[in-house]
């Protein structure tokens, strides 16, 4: 962090505090009581979430035109030298692409996000962000089956480090009970699963993402903004039928049963203004969120961006623990730890590059045969050329 901007810190401060206040501020909905019913509706919760996606199609105008107005301007001005300075020195224009080429992507979203707030209404905040970890079991496996992609070793290793990480979390779960506005231990179980499941589909939108969204080089903003009116299209729509469609009390705690009552949900927010001030936080959040997620990714690393994730979701637990919304379990710490390090590893950011650095120039040494570990750490097959690497390397430290 010694070398980072003043601008590159606040971007993420205001990622891990956007991103905090994105889960915290549904969680405090759910919460909250009016009509004699806490509110309880996952579908407007997820509703909001696509407005504040779309609020990054309007950023993405307004860098856009000032883009354009700055290069313009140094055109207009005959400042060449200036021009070369920009970010792009050519003129800033929007791809051409097929914009249905995001309607797929977004009705995952609208699946994923809906089943996912079911579960944050009937779970702990602090297991939701945690359990959001299996997209990477996911998202790798589905790589593997239809990207063709090479899984190494060690991204194994992170996975099964993740995996062991969720079942110490739904174990943690069972042995914290419920918090203060839940009376069944099966309804928290089942809101995990929930979430975990909800990860798959996060998994298909994503490598659905990768084969054939990345190769339209559209920009990230434009992208989650094309997805956020999507969804709040299509989830507006759904809302009709929702309301006559009823469900178990495990899943809908509103007087008929109704998958979404948006009507009951109007008349909560006029009993208890403090809903619509959590609902503004989720949309003013999760905004803020994706503008600094991204920026966080193109002014330092997505390494750096899955860090700051991690600090987010330690953060979402600290502040469940003081707002009394839940009771401290050492489990959850295992858990959390398993998680992160299994993260860590599968991005390759811990012990594969030690194995690198460390074991493999020692292994060269004493003559040891390493080809059958490179695959592993992730390193190019053939041997002559890993030690002609290993020996540049070392030449290079002497120097």
């Amino acid at each position: 962090m010694a070398n980072w901007t003043v601008f590159q810190i606040c971007l993420a401060v205001l990622m891990v505090v956007t991103g905090s206040i994105n889960t915290l501020a549904a969680k405090w909905a759910d919460r909250l009581e009016a009509e004699g019913k806490t509110f309880n509706h996952p579908f407007l919760q997820a509703l909001c979430m696509f407005i504040g996606e779309s609020l990054c199609l309007v950023a993405f105008v307004i860098v856009y035109l000032f883009r354009k107005y700055r290069y313009r301007r140094a055109r207009v001005d005959g400042d060449l030298g200036r021009i070369d300075e920009l970010d792009d020195a050519a003129e800033p224009t929007i791809p051409r692409f097929n914009v249905l080429i995001f309607l797929p992507p977004a009705c995952c979203d609208i699946l994923a996000t809906s089943i996912m707030y079911v579960g944050l209404n009937m779970t702990h905040a602090s297991s939701f962000q945690m359990l959001r970890g299996a997209v990477i079991i996911f998202t790798g496996l589905l790589s593997v089956a239809f990207l063709r992609t090479i899984m190494r070793g060690f991204q194994w290793l992170g996975m099964g480090l993740v995996m062991s990480g969720l079942i110490v979390v739904g174990i943690a779960d069972i042995a914290l009970g419920t918090d203060s506005s839940k009376d069944d231990i099966n309804s928290v179980i089942t809101g995990d699963l929930l979430i975990i499941m909800a990860q798959i589909i996060v998994a298909i939108q994503m490598v659905y993402e990768q084969k054939y969204v990345m190769k339209y080089d559209v920009p990230a903003l434009l992208a989650v903004g094309l997805e956020g009116i999507y969804g709040m299209a299509i989830l507006t729509v759904l809302m009709y039928p929702m309301y006559y469609i009823h469900l178990p009390r495990t899943f809908s705690e509103n007087p008929f049963g109704r998958m979404e009552d948006v009507w009951l949900a109007f008349k909560q927010m006029g009993e208890d203004p403090l809903i619509i001030v959590a609902l503004s936080g989720t949309i003013t959040s999760i905004a803020f969120f994706n503008f600094a997620g991204i920026s966080v990714t193109k002014e330092l690393s997505a390494t750096t961006r899955m860090v700051l994730d991690s600090v987010r979701t330690l953060v979402i637990w600290a502040v469940c623990l003081g707002l009394g919304w839940q009771t401290f379990v050492w489990l959850q710490i295992v858990g959390f730890g398993l998680l992160i390090l299994g993260m860590f590893i599968y991005n390759d950011l811990v012990i594969g590059p030690w194995f690198r650095r460390s074991v493999l120039p020692a292994m060269s040494e004493r003559g040891m045969d390493i080809g059958c570990c490179l695959s592993c750490c992730g390193v190019e097959d053939n041997l002559d050329d890993q030690r002609t690497l290993i020996h540049s390397e070392e030449r290079d430290a002497h120097n």
